[in-house]
């Protein structure tokens, strides 16, 4: 583990190497459930990452049987989810605008995924739930295991999923696939969801899935970083945008992004058939630092 300021964190184990970070989920007896401590440490170590420019992919795995099984139920217990509250409180208007405040910021642990510059493999073995189908649907590629499953637990248990699961899921599969698993509550299979685009691939089990994602960031890694983050750009812009703002976008984007040293090494690499070895993306600048 890289001993960089911000990558300290409980709830997941950090590896850095060879230009990948690998994130894996360290509560396997909880089935890695996200409890209070997660929805901090993951968009830290995400942006300490994604800002000093610590690795050109990021993996996210869980260690055990399985892949997280979503919000840890002592969330929902300690009085920060659902609840009255105590007698004699703020009344109703006030709670509920803080607890907008507070649910926006469980949505923003996961933007970071989808902002990061680098792309973010999820490596998904067993079960898929609740906050977890959140979590991987910010991700820009999901391998699943054939024990893989997904559920939008939220319907299970009373309540509308609401951390980001039907903004990106919609742009991830058909709405009529998303409506069924929100409805129901039902349980999606591993097969079904490589049907479906939800899935990239699948494989046996949770060492071919995790060693599968780990090859794929490291030939990601391979790349120029600036093509590879203009690419996750104009993906990102082109989901949210019409054709015409995207074409404008990338135009203006490769006006200036053309003019690189990468894509003269990239260039005598196909030639000369040698891996170009490109440089890292800057740490930017924050503030007046």
């Amino acid at each position: 583990m890289t001993a960089n300021k911000g990558l300290e964190a409980t709830t997941f184990a950090i590896d850095i190497a060879g230009e990948v970070a690998h994130l894996r989920f360290n509560r396997p007896e909880k089935a890695n459930s996200m409890t209070r401590a997660f929805w901090s440490e993951l968009p830290r170590v995400v942006t300490a990452i994604d800002r000093g420019a610590l690795a050109r992919a990021i993996v996210i795995s869980g260690e055990g049987k399985h892949f997280c099984s979503g919000m840890d139920l002592s969330v929902f217990g300690d009085g920060e989810i659902g609840g009255e509250g105590k007698a004699g409180g703020p009344d109703m208007a006030r709670k509920a605008e803080a607890f907008l405040f507070h649910l926006k910021s469980l949505q923003d642990a996961f933007t970071c995924l989808d902002q990061a510059r680098m792309p973010v493999i999820a490596a998904i073995p067993g079960a898929c739930v609740g906050g977890a189908v959140d979590l991987v649907t910010a991700c820009d590629i999901r391998y699943g295991a054939e024990s893989t499953f997904f559920s939008i637990q939220e319907t299970n248990i009373g309540m509308t999923a609401d951390v980001g699961t039907f903004p990106r899921l919609c742009t991830v599969i058909p709405q009529g696939h998303v409506r069924e698993m929100a409805y129901t509550g039902r349980r999606l299979t591993a097969a079904r969801a490589r049907e479906i685009g939800l899935l990239n691939e699948t494989f046996p089990d949770a060492e071919t899935t995790l060693a599968a994602a780990l090859d794929l960031a490291r030939e990601i890694a391979t790349k120029s970083p600036v093509a590879v983050t203009g690419c996750k750009r104009m993906i990102n812009y082109a989901r949210d945008h019409s054709i015409d703002d995207t074409l404008d976008y990338v135009a203006v984007w490769n006006a200036s992004m053309l003019r690189t040293e990468d894509m003269r090494l990239a260039i005598e690499g196909q030639m000369t058939k040698t891996t170009p070895r490109f440089q890292n993306l800057l740490v930017p600048r924050t503030g007046f630092e």
